[in-house]
């Protein structure tokens, strides 16, 4: 098991894959539950996870990513979904909960009133859907590292497409691909700002 300091170190963005490499689904699932123990908000649980992992799937991904040739050489892609119904999770997340004895009924109602009363916000629903799911997606990809996988965000697709090609329900919101596989050319190295661009401390 590697150190967490040096997989976030060693960590790039990989464009460029070995297409003869293969991933398996039992390993994209073991990934996938790693991913899906990210902090959410209310363990509301706000992301799904759309897998590419065979020809057929990544090449009529392909023309929705731009043509991107990473989306067909890498060994899997995966569409991070963000739930904007989150709410609609209270009674799979919390019910196990009350009958664990973990938290009563009455913390349940609690719970569920707050829950509620946020999503009648208009911004909390993609707010909270980007802003958790964000945080699932990046735990895949330092979990992919740990277990020596090479990762890269994608930004630049065609979301409205993907739903429409993949019959993916408008309770969700494409926030990004991640393609997954073993690095054929060693990603480029980026600098960073310095930390006193990025940091300042409340007086």
């Amino acid at each position: 098991m590697k150190d967490f300091f040096d997989i976030v170190q060693s960590r790039r963005s990989t464009k460029v894959y070995d297409p003869a490499v293969q991933i398996s689904e039992d390993k994209l699932k073991e990934l996938l539950t790693i991913a899906g123990k990210a902090p959410s908000a209310w363990n509301l649980q706000q992301w799904h996870f759309l897998v590419f992992n065979n020809e057929d799937t990544q090449k009529r991904l392909l023309p929705l990513a731009y043509n991107q040739q990473q989306i067909v050489d890498a060994s899997a892609v995966v569409c991070v979904l963000a739930d904007l119904e989150g709410y609609k999770n209270i009674d799979p997340v919390l019910d196990p909960a009350v009958e664990a004895k973990e938290i009563t009924p009455e913390l349940k109602e609690i719970l569920a009133g707050q829950i509620n009363g946020a999503y009648k916000r208009a911004e909390y629903p993609r707010d909270a859907a980007i802003l958790n799911s964000s945080l699932a997606a990046m735990q895949f990809m330092l979990a992919a590292k740990a277990d020596g996988w090479d990762t890269c965000p994608i930004g630049g697709f065609n979301g409205k497409a993907l739903m429409e090609e993949f019959d993916v329900s408008d309770r969700y919101l494409p926030t990004m691909l991640i393609t997954i596989g073993k690095a054929l050319k060693e990603p480029r190295a980026t600098d960073r700002l310095p930390l006193e661009y990025i940091v300042s401390f409340a007086k």
